[in-house]
């Protein structure tokens, strides 16, 4: 049951409200370099073209709604500046911010647009709503000076997935996210549309401030200039620290990223930790619960409110049921012994929430919500034993190529698929032809044209984001991605142990099998004692030893000359006695990630 396109009640919803918008929406950096730029939009006024999707062609159109809104008296949120949403709440001697977007540059335009209409008022208060980057990267362009006495609210445990998420797998996860948020593709109906979570992300300075109140129970109540906020802490869900929160003087509840006018990931195809389907519906049925009757509208980290208490019921029970039923359905066909693959081709949503605008699949999807769920409970392996011990693509390939007669004979029969409109069949066997042979332009080619016709038929923006990236990518080859989500800000607020965590996954193992180094670390600005020992191949860190042995090195350092040490600064001020050679040996094992490694290709 496909929605009603005479429905529009989301585009009065995201005009409604409306005070001034920035004209044009045109935000640079200090160098002059465009980070954000609405302006390349425009052609989303026009009709759905046929090379978009017109579910997809509707929700882009409704992400690109952009300027200062009042949600009720005293709340406003900044749209349409990133992929997420600024909302500004007016308290006794200035405002609270919740959520600064991903860069300080296009934070700094929203707080800016905001006074240039409710006068200047200073921050007062900052509030992350949860631990990803679009929530708290662009916190300089609103606390330039650093927050000095501003309290800036976060969950439980933020910090630690904020920078560990960033860095850990950092490199792949932003090499993914190019191709997920469509970086590098052209604005326009051939070309990128929208995240459907929002219209696309900044390209600005991000940064971090690390919280000063530590959010940890549900019911916990702060009141920041002036402004009383009742918790519900909501971890393992959208992210790993989460918070929705009531303002009961303005009656407005605000529901993070826990609901939003889109079916979400359960694992977002960047690559993330699987999240816990059964948790966020539960989670969200207590926010009905929790707060029934003490709000009049409910906004979030995304997309636009929704007013009116039977309505926010109703939006927010689709929600949940949503989350609910990809999760028992799933575990209902697993246990009959079907595959991820099998139950995501078999998988009916229930017609009420098929024909919910905000539960269709422009960001999330229920194949890939299935196979992440799946994933969750049992693991990459379907139970075939030929997936035990299956061959790397590249070998793979080539067997497949022989197999069906050479690539001359894949070609043909992919173009056959292709004009059959096997899309995915086509896809499937010119893979392989790439990866046998990536000299091989006129396979290369007709998997673009392939990748084209799939993206122009995605309701999923990110799907299409992907299929599209891909296509260019083998046509003009690779473009390193222009976002670079480890700042100066988050390497400082790693710990120590995470700094360290960060040089082991580093170290090339192969190489180190026959090295040894044990090095002490004793930390004056923070105090601490760590030792590190390489033994074969693994860098091992022991916080506080309590055995003694002989070191090779022993550094008497800041966790800043640390920093400054591992990036190529140098040892400048820093204690070290025995051995200051062993240091080389550590860093001739380290390997540095490669941001713009191929995908498509071999």
């Amino acid at each position: 049951m496909a929605p009603d396109f005479s429905d529009t009640t989301d585009f009065e919803d995201s005009h409604r409200g409306f005070v001034d918008r920035l004209d044009p929406c045109t935000i640079t950096d200090d160098d002059g370099r465009i980070v954000w730029d609405m302006q390349e939009y425009s052609f989303l006024a026009g009709d759905c073209p046929n090379t978009a999707d017109p579910s997809l062609w509707r929700q882009s159109q409704l992400c690109a709604i952009n300027g200062l809104y009042e949600v009720t008296e005293g709340i406003y949120q900044v749209r349409g500046f990133d992929i997420s949403n600024m909302t500004i709440v007016e308290g006794d001697t200035g405002i609270v911010v919740i959520d600064p977007l991903i860069s300080k540059e296009t934070a700094a335009a929203g707080l800016a647009l905001y006074r240039r209409n409710r006068g200047e008022r200073p921050v007062t208060g900052v509030i992350y709503t949860h631990s990803h980057a679009d929530h708290f990267g662009g916190v300089r362009g609103v606390l330039p000076d650093g927050h000095e006495n501003v309290p800036i609210l976060a969950p439980e445990g933020f910090l630690e997935h904020a920078v560990s998420e960033n860095v850990y797998a950092g490199p792949a996860m932003n090499r993914r996210a190019s191709y997920m948020f469509g970086a590098m593709l052209p604005k326009g109906p051939d070309g990128h549309l929208s995240a459907g979570l929002g219209i696309t992300t900044s390209s600005g300075n991000p940064g971090l401030i690390p919280p000063t109140v530590e959010i940890t129970h549900t019911g916990q109540v702060e009141t920041v200039d002036g402004v009383r906020i009742i918790f519900h802490m909501t971890p393992g869900a959208e992210a790993p620290a989460e918070m929705n929160f009531l303002f009961p003087d303005h009656r407005a509840l605000c529901m993070a990223e826990n609901a939003t006018h889109n079916m979400h990931n359960i694992l977002t195809p960047r690559g993330a930790l699987v999240r816990d389907a059964r948790t966020w519906a539960r989670y969200l049925d207590e926010a009905i619960e929790m707060f029934d009757g003490d709000y009049d509208v409910s906004f979030a980290s995304h997309h636009w409110p929704t007013w009116g208490r039977d309505r926010v019921v109703t939006y927010l029970s689709q929600q949940r049921d949503l989350y609910q039923y990809l999760h028992d359905q799933t575990l209902r066909m697993l246990n009959t012994g079907m595959t991820g693959i099998e139950i995501a081709e078999n998988f009916p949503m229930p017609p009420a929430l098929e024909s919910a605008w905000h539960a269709r699949g422009y960001y999330g999807s229920v194949s890939h919500n299935v196979k992440a769920i799946y994933q969750r409970y049992m693991g990459w392996f379907d139970g075939n034993p030929s997936s035990l011990w299956q061959h790397p693509p590249e070998d793979a390939a080539t067997r497949y190529v022989e197999c069906m007669g050479g690539q001359a004979e894949v070609r043909r029969k992919a173009a056959r698929y292709f004009e059959e409109g096997d899309l995915r069949f086509a896809a499937e066997l010119l893979k392989h032809a790439v990866f046998a042979d990536p000299s091989d332009n006129e396979a290369k080619e007709l998997l673009a044209r392939t990748y084209e016709r799939l993206g122009f038929g995605s309701e999923n923006a990110i799907w299409r984001n992907f299929y599209l990236t891909g296509a260019l990518e083998l046509r003009g080859g690779i473009v390193p991605p222009p976002i670079h989500t480890i700042s100066l800000d988050v390497l400082g607020a790693l710990t120590l142990e995470q700094i360290f965590d960060s040089l082991a996954l580093r170290v090339n193992g192969p190489r180190a099998w026959d090295k040894s180094l044990v090095a002490e670390w004793h930390f004056t600005d923070p105090e601490a004692h760590i030792r590190t020992t390489l033994s074969n191949g693994a860098l091992i860190q022991t916080v506080s030893p309590k055995t003694r042995v002989q070191p090779d090195v022993t550094l008497t350092l800041t966790k800043m000359q640390l920093l400054e040490l591992i990036t190529g600064k140098g040892v400048v001020g820093i204690d070290i006695k025995g051995d200051p050679s062993k240091l080389l040996v550590l860093t001739s094992l380290l390997d540095a990630p490669d941001p713009a490694f191929p995908i498509v290709t071999p």
